[in-house]
């Protein structure tokens, strides 16, 4: 399962009016137009896709349920993951 937050840039307490800020500005920096790196077209998708998720409330609201309880599903995964995530960064 994707991060459509981490795809924003985002955090879960996200307003409607930050998910708008951040999906322009994501876009117009991974637009394949505008960005050639190799990558660029796929980050692009995912952006769109992140924003077509969270900004409907509907939509939003069943991604935020599937995404509680993946983390309650398997929480030696997500630890593991947490910690990784949080040391790579630091290294």
């Amino acid at each position: 399962m994707t991060d459509h937050y981490a795809a924003l840039g985002l955090g879960s307490a996200a307003t409607l009016a930050d998910i708008k800020k951040a999906f322009r500005q994501k876009a117009s920096l991974y637009h394949p137009d505008r960005n050639t790196a190799p990558d660029a077209p796929a980050r692009f998708r995912a952006v769109q896709e992140a924003y077509d998720v969270l900004s409907d409330a509907d939509k939003r609201q069943a991604y935020d349920d599937n995404r509680r309880r993946n983390l309650l599903d398997s929480p030696i995964d997500t630890a593991r993951d947490i910690w990784l995530n949080y040391f790579s960064a630091l290294l």
